[in-house]
C-alpha cells in the first residue's frame, strides 16, 4: 500500500474548483488509486450542520468574526479526524474542495482577523496537517461570479470588494509557500487546466 496523498483546491467562488476536483478524481481512479473527494465546510455529518450555520443568511443575526473562525475550525478539526487522516493512513488520495487557505483568505483577507490568528487556530484544529499540493485556481471575481449557477450564499454575496480582497489574499498565501501552491490561470479551458493538474499530480505520485 502506497503512502496517501493530500491535495486541496482553492480559489474564489466560481473559479471552477468543483469541476477540476471531479476530473482529477476520475483521472486518479483510472490509475487504480482509491480517491476520497471531500469539501469544507461540510465534509462530515457534523460539518454539514456547521456549514448550514455558516452559510445560511439570517438578516437578524450577525456572526461575529471570532465565532465564524471557531466554527470553521471546528468543522476542519472534525473533517481531518473523521475523513482525511484515516484515508491518508490507508494510502488513499484525498482531494478537498477548500481547506485552511480558504479560512486564511476569506477570514483574514475579508473579515479583518489577522492571518496569524486564523493559521494558529487551523493548525491546532488539524494537528498541523497541510496538503502536499494546493491548486489555486486564480480568476478575477468579476469573471468568476458570472459562472455561479446557484443562489449566492452568505460568503458569495459579501460584495465585490470582499471577493477582490480574498483573491489578493490567496495570491499572497501562494507567494509565501511556493513549494506547496500551484497557481493556475482559471480563465483557461477546463481541459487545459485539467491537463496541467493531472501532469503535476502524476509527478507527485512518483
Amino acid at each position: 500500500m502506497g503512502a496517501g496523498l493530500f491535495i486541496s483546491f482553492e480559489g474564489v467562488d466560481g473559479a471552477g474548483k468543483t469541476t477540476q476536483v471531479n476530473l482529477l478524481a476520475d483521472y486518479l481512479r483510472a490509475l487504480g488509486r482509491e480517491v476520497v473527494v471531500t469539501r469544507e465546510p461540510g465534509g462530515t455529518a457534523l460539518g454539514t450542520q456547521i456549514r448550514a450555520m455558516l452559510l445560511t443568511t439570517n438578516p437578524d443575526e450577525e456572526i461575529s468574526p471570532r465565532t465564524e473562525a471557531l466554527l470553521f475550525a471546528a468543522d476542519r478539526a472534525q473533517h481531518v479526524s473523521e475523513v482525511i487522516r484515516p484515508a491518508l493512513e490507508r494510502g488513499a488520495v484525498v482531494i478537498t474542495d477548500r481547506y485552511l487557505d480558504s479560512s486564511l483568505a476569506y477570514q483574514s483577507g475579508g473579515r479583518e482577523l489577522t492571518a496569524d490568528d486564523i493559521r494558529t487556530l487551523s493548525m491546532w484544529a488539524t494537528n498541523n496537517l497541510l496538503p502536499a499540493r494546493t491548486y489555486l485556481l486564480d480568476i478575477d471575481p468579476r469573471a468568476s461570479h458570472t459562472r455561479l449557477e446557484h443562489a449566492e450564499d452568505r460568503m458569495e454575496s459579501a460584495g465585490d470588494d470582499f471577493q477582490q480582497r480574498t483573491r489578493t489574499a490567496f495570491l499572497e498565501l501562494a507567494a509565501v509557500q511556493p513549494q506547496r501552491f500551484c497557481v493556475i490561470d482559471a480563465q483557461q479551458s477546463v481541459g487545459e487546466i485539467a491537463a496541467l493538474i493531472c501532469d503535476d499530480v502524476a509527478n507527485l505520485l512518483e
